[in-house]
């Protein structure tokens, strides 16, 4: 008998910090919502943070927009699994700058699920992961480039 926990695809987290002086437009959660529709992730967790000046966390809720201008959140309601816990929120908040907010995104990457539960049938695990971030790949890339030609 299967679970639905059996037929999961990776599940993976996210911090997003948004500095200071950053606009929040609300584009990155349309995006977001886009993903969730087509399917190819499932959020299991969203919270939204804030770090004050003198290092203490304020929940911010996750909420309809109170004008036109601003996203509409309520697709994120219900959007919590309980996996993101109190420690979690206070490690992220140690990730970013004071005065600055965070996105903290649980997701499962649905577009892997056939292949992981393919896997766990035939016995595989999996038994690290990782995320490299573009700014490390761009640098990487840019150490590799061969130094310009000088006559």
């Amino acid at each position: 008998m299967t679970t639905e926990f059996d037929e999961m695809g990776p599940v993976d987290y996210l911090v997003i910090e948004y500095p200071k002086d950053t606009q929040m437009t609300g584009e990155g959660l349309r995006m977001l919502g886009d993903l969730v529709d087509r399917g190819i992730i499932r959020i299991l967790d969203l919270q939204f943070i804030r770090k004050m000046a003198d290092g203490s966390i304020m929940h911010l809720e996750v909420s309809r927009p109170a004008s036109s201008d601003e996203p509409d959140l309520s697709m994120f309601d219900g959007a919590s699994s309980g996996i993101l816990d109190e420690g979690d929120l206070e490690e992220a908040a140690g990730a970013i700058e004071p005065g600055s907010a965070a996105g903290l995104i649980v997701y499962e990457n649905r577009w892997a699920a056939p292949l992981a539960t393919t896997l766990r049938r035939q016995g595989a695990q999996m038994v690290a992961g990782g995320r490299i971030p573009i700014q490390a790949i761009l640098a990487a890339l840019d150490a590799s480039e061969p130094a310009s030609l000088e006559s």
